[in-house]
């Protein structure tokens, strides 16, 4: 019997994943692939209480810092060092350990980079930016996609940029959507949340300012006639602790809920609102929409050109409120039906967990 390849997956907090799409990714690619592979994850500081020693039959390995914020660059170089000891087959995604590709070339170990995104564009977009973190951001970018065998990107829209940028031809796998199935409302979560027994429409994300959560908001003041629920971690910035204190329990038409991380909830919540509306504006293929996608809903998306490719320019899209209220207030039963069945033909072809999961199995045996 053949020696099963060493693959190491570094750049996350580790799984079982809670939250991000990385973690989520991380955690389907040891469901799907730890009977070909011998596989490793490294996993951001956690108390030795809830550290486990495997999951799903891979490896996990504690390191006491953070995956997040500044942390996350010492994070990463020390976990790929530890790595290249270790595997044959490094998966590094994002790259805060840019720092460490060029030492590839002495370990010349096969590295398989998911990019996440072009994150000086995100850098760019964001409030308080300074040209020294672009040119950082680009920098880091250059070194890693220079210094890995594959460059994978989760969105179509990338693929131009690095084509004429570097010259290479990426990969693309998107997130799978799957993971997010049908449940109906039971009688215990009716007491909860009642708004379960009327008609309501949905948002999920981070509370970063880039995610828009006000422009919904602002919407749905406008449109009394219609709710909306959204939740998001409210706590976790000034952005979302100022919506959440001047909006919380003000309006009856507009619900906002702290961050819910039981998967069975979440579902449930999900798969009984009648519009989906999708607000992420610096992001790649953003697991929530296709998790959204494949549970069947209509969805209305921030117009960007990676929503759009994520939808196949099948949704509904919008700028800002006035568009919103626009969108919201012309659309017909019969579209919100092509909408959803657009939403999940699309998912059922290319968002699924043994699609994507397939694709970096398919690299990494390649890697001779």
């Amino acid at each position: 019997m053949d020696k099963k390849k060493k693959v190491a997956i570094i750049g996350t907090n580790g799984i079982p994943a809670r939250y991000g799409g990385f973690e989520t990714l991380s955690n389907y690619l040891v469901e799907y692939l730890s009977m070909d592979f011998d596989i490793t994850v490294y996993c951001s500081r956690t108390s030795k209480q809830k550290r486990l020693k495997e999951y799903k039959s891979a490896k996990l390995l504690y390191f006491p810092l953070s995956a997040n914020g500044w942390q996350s660059i010492p994070y990463d170089i020390i976990t790929i060092f530890h790595a290249y000891f270790k595997s044959d087959n490094l998966i590094i995604l994002g790259l805060s350990g840019a720092f460490a590709f060029p030492f590839n070339k002495i370990f010349k170990k096969n590295i398989i980079f998911n990019i996440g995104g072009i994150e000086w564009q995100k850098v760019r977009g964001s409030k308080g930016f300074s040209k020294i973190e672009i040119r950082l951001k680009k920098w880091m970018e250059k070194i890693c996609i220079r210094n890995s065998k594959t460059v994978i990107i989760d969105n179509l829209a990338f693929k131009e940029y690095l084509i004429k940028e570097y010259r290479i031809q990426p990969v693309l796998a998107e997130y799978g959507g799957d993971n997010a199935v049908y449940e109906s409302v039971s009688i215990e979560l009716l007491d909860k949340y009642p708004f379960l027994k009327n008609s309501y429409d949905l948002s999920v994300s981070r509370a970063q300012e880039d995610m828009n959560i006000h422009i919904i908001i602002e919407t749905y003041k406008l449109l009394p006639n219609r709710s909306v629920v959204i939740i998001s971690n409210w706590d976790i910035s000034s952005y979302g602790k100022k919506l959440y204190s001047e909006n919380n329990n003000k309006y009856p038409n507009i619900i906002l809920l702290n961050a819910i991380y039981d998967q069975n909830i979440l579902n449930i919540i999900r798969s009984n609102c009648s519009i989906y509306i999708h607000t992420h504006s610096l992001c790649g293929t953003a697991p929530s929409l296709v998790e959204a996608m494949s549970l069947n809903l209509p969805v209305i998306s921030y117009d960007i050109p990676t929503n759009r490719a994520t939808t196949e320019n099948k949704a509904l899209y919008f700028k800002d409120t006035a568009t919103l209220i626009e969108v919201i207030n012309s659309i017909e039963d019969i579209t919100l039906l092509r909408i959803k069945e657009d939403m999940l033909e699309i998912s059922k072809r290319r968002y699924t967990w043994k699609r994507i999961t397939s694709i970096y199995k398919n690299n990494l045996l390649n890697s001779n």
